[in-house]
Parts: C-alpha cells; sequence; structure tokens
C-alpha cells in the first residue's frame, strides 16, 4: 500500500494517515467477521485517496463513533477514523454477502 500511494506522490500526511485507517480497517474486518478474504482497494483522488475495505462479513448496523471507557482495549476505532478521514460510510452487502467500508483522506 505504501510504495502505491508513494508512486502517486501523495503527500506524507496522507500516505500514514491512510497506513493508519487502513491498519484499522482491515484488523476490524478480521476480528469482527469470519472472512476468508478481505480486501483492500486504493483509488487516487488527486492529492487525497479513497480506502475501501472489503469483507465477508453480513455488514454492519448503523453505527456512530463512541467514547471507550479508559480501561478498554478496543472500541477507539471508529472515533479514529472519524477524526482522520474527510467522510467515511459503510456500504452494506447486497446481493453477495460482504460489507464494505470506505474512508477518503486529503490533506
Amino acid at each position: 500500500m505504501r510504495t502505491r500511494l508513494d508512486h502517486w506522490g501523495l503527500p506524507e500526511s496522507v500516505r500514514d494517515t491512510a497506513q493508519l485507517v487502513v491498519s484499522e480497517l482491515v484488523t476490524n474486518a478480521v476480528l469482527h467477521t469470519r472472512s476468508d478474504r478481505v480486501v483492500c482497494w486504493l483509488v487516487s483522488q488527486g492529492r487525497g485517496v479513497r480506502v475501501e475495505v472489503t469483507d465477508q462479513g453480513p455488514g454492519m448496523a448503523p453505527r456512530v463513533p463512541r467514547q471507550a471507557s479508559s480501561e478498554a482495549e478496543g472500541g477507539r476505532g471508529l472515533m479514529l477514523l472519524d477524526s482522520l478521514a474527510v467522510r467515511w460510510g459503510v456500504i452494506p452487502p447486497g446481493h453477495v454477502s460482504g460489507c464494505t467500508v470506505w474512508a477518503e483522506i486529503h490533506p
């Protein structure tokens, strides 16, 4: 992923943020679904990038970022995504199983 973003000549802040967002979304897909396969797409948007991570899960109920307790080991992912991305959302499963979470990252 980093090589592709470097090739596109994106600003370092966008590359760093995209790397963090991809890590979070892939980790969520692995931990919260029973997917045999997780796919990540990167789409150049000028000086920004759109990240899409698709798993084989049943999708997410509408969610909003929430404050996790200070003792919690997890539960901060959507709050992190909300603060890093210009905008983000979920494409629910259509005729096939799978859910796509996307985020747009710009300088």
